[in-house]
C-alpha cells in the first residue's frame, strides 16, 4: 500500500462523499470536474457549480466500505466503494477519482469513473453472481 500525505482538500473531499457538505471548499474557484457515468460524460466548470454536482451525488449520508488513496505527483488517485440508504434502499457506488492540487492546496482538476449506482436488489444479484463456478 503506498503511503499517502494527508491533504486537507482531500480530507474534505473524502467527507463530501460520505454526505459530510459543510466545511470549506477543497475545490479552487476555476476548479475542472470531468465525469464519467454509465452511459455519460460531461464536465463541471468553478467551485460552486461542483460543490452543487457532489451535494447531488452524496446527499445522503455514506459509509466508505473500501479505500485506496495512491500519491501523484500533483496529488492522489483515490479508489473506493460507497454504500448508503437513499429512500429506505440500501445503494453502493465504486469509483475512481484522479484528484489534482494547486499550489494552494486546493483541487483544481477532478476526474471521476463511476461503475454505477447499485440499488439493494442489484448488488444481491452481484454477489450471487460472484459465488457462481
Amino acid at each position: 500500500m503506498t503511503t499517502v500525505t494527508s491533504s486537507p482538500a482531500i480530507d474534505h473531499f473524502l467527507a463530501r462523499i460520505r454526505g459530510e457538505h459543510d466545511g470549506p471548499s477543497p475545490w479552487a474557484r476555476g476548479a475542472v470536474l470531468d465525469a464519467v457515468v454509465p452511459g455519460w460524460r460531461f464536465s463541471v466548470c468553478g467551485d460552486e457549480a461542483i460543490r452543487r454536482q457532489i451535494r447531488a451525488w452524496f446527499r445522503d449520508p455514506g459509509t466508505l466500505e473500501e479505500l485506496r488513496r495512491h500519491s501523484i505527483a500533483a496529488g492522489e488517485v483515490i479508489e473506493l466503494s460507497v454504500s448508503w440508504v437513499e429512500d429506505g434502499v440500501p445503494h453502493a457506488a465504486r469509483q475512481i477519482h484522479v484528484l489534482e492540487l494547486d499550489p494552494d492546496g486546493h483541487i483544481a482538476r477532478h476526474d471521476m469513473w463511476c461503475g454505477g449506482r447499485w440499488p439493494a436488489t442489484l448488488l444481491a444479484e452481484m454477489e450471487a453472481g460472484s459465488d457462481a463456478g
